[in-house]
């Protein structure tokens, strides 16, 4: 266990409280970024929305100046990116870097765009990751009771000399100095982060779950029961596991489940399973999947809209609507 961790008594926040901050984008992360450094006592902060947003009504409503991104970052002299990754090089290009100045800080709370080459900030300028642990809506709950979530954090560039200082700052805004900044580097964070979307989180999840739901139906078993067996109770065991860690965990399941799962557990994630994960490490890596992730988006993502729309009005969400039904009788 190596990485610096930070917490607010390691952080100035009256930096990022003296500065005008531009946050660019109104979704999920933008939206708590905004209101997190402004109730952290930021007086000066500015959204930046594309002509037609859907997220503007929402952005004045909570009573932000709304400019464009061209005009903000005249004004700004903190420029945080929370657009999705794959708008990051039209943006950049077209709008952030003809009106960028020296000593001016641009913060991504992920990595792919720079890490990858798809943004390249001129040298000038400073170049930070603050990125939070968590959905943004959720990050903003646990803000407001007071409490924070992790944020790992990376100065990927100093042109200033205070970058490390200034990113702190902003973290802290965010409230994450009230749990843990850990500091690391833009690549470590970008590529496990993809990582692990894809093998655990997003990508595996799903088709573990999917998968053994459609065993269980296929074999004549009930999708009301085949659901509850397969979805429903995986959050309750996450949250043991998270909680509890997975020895803490595994203490709190019966001797039949922790037992059955000793067994059967490397039978499925076995050795083509972990061949497969070291793939999809190495695609990352090396770029490729970035490079397809921008090739569909450029053709106006098509494969991605595809993929949406297969999973739609599938079993798995059929079952669990009709027994939302149920139990709001």
């Amino acid at each position: 266990m190596s990485l610096p961790v930070y917490r607010d008594r390691d952080c100035d926040l009256s930096l990022i409280a003296a500065s005008k901050v531009l946050i660019i984008g109104y979704g999920s992360q933008g939206r708590t970024h905004a209101l997190n450094v402004r109730d952290s006592g930021v007086a000066q902060v500015k959204v930046a929305l594309k002509e037609g947003s859907k997220t503007r009504v929402k952005a004045e409503s909570d009573g932000f100046e709304i400019v464009t991104v061209s005009d903000g970052v005249l004004w700004a002299d903190v420029i945080v990116v929370l657009t999705s990754d794959e708008a990051h090089q039209r943006l950049f290009a077209d709008e952030i870097a003809p009106q960028l100045r020296e000593n001016q800080a641009l913060i991504f709370a992920h990595g792919l765009s720079v890490n990858f080459g798809l943004v390249v900030p001129p040298a000038g300028v400073d170049v930070l990751l603050v990125s939070p642990k968590g959905i943004g809506p959720r990050i903003r709950d646990i803000y407001v009771a007071g409490e924070g979530v992790f944020c790992l954090f990376a100065v990927h560039q100093d042109a200033s000399g205070r970058a490390k200082v200034l990113g702190l700052s902003y973290a802290a805004a965010l409230g994450c100095g009230r749990k843990g900044i850990l500091e690391t580097t833009m690549k470590d964070e970008c590529e496990s982060d993809l990582f692990g979307e894809q093998v655990v989180l997003c990508g595996g999840t799903r088709e573990l779950v999917t998968s053994g739901f459609q065993t269980l139906v296929d074999a004549g078993y009930p999708p009301e029961v085949a659901w509850f067996e397969t979805c429903y109770e995986l959050k309750l065991v996450v949250d043991l596991l998270w909680e509890l860690g997975m020895s803490g965990g595994f203490g709190k399941i019966s001797n039949t489940a922790e037992y059955g799962a000793y067994l059967t557990g490397p039978r499925i994630i076995n050795d083509s399973s972990k061949a497969e994960m070291a793939g999809v490490l190495k695609d990352v890596q090396s770029g490729a999947f970035v490079k397809r992730l921008m090739s569909d988006f450029d053709a106006g993502s098509p494969d991605l809209n595809a993929r949406r729309k297969a999973l739609n009005g599938n079993l798995l969400d059929a079952t669990k609507a009709y027994l939302d039904g149920v139990a709001n009788g």
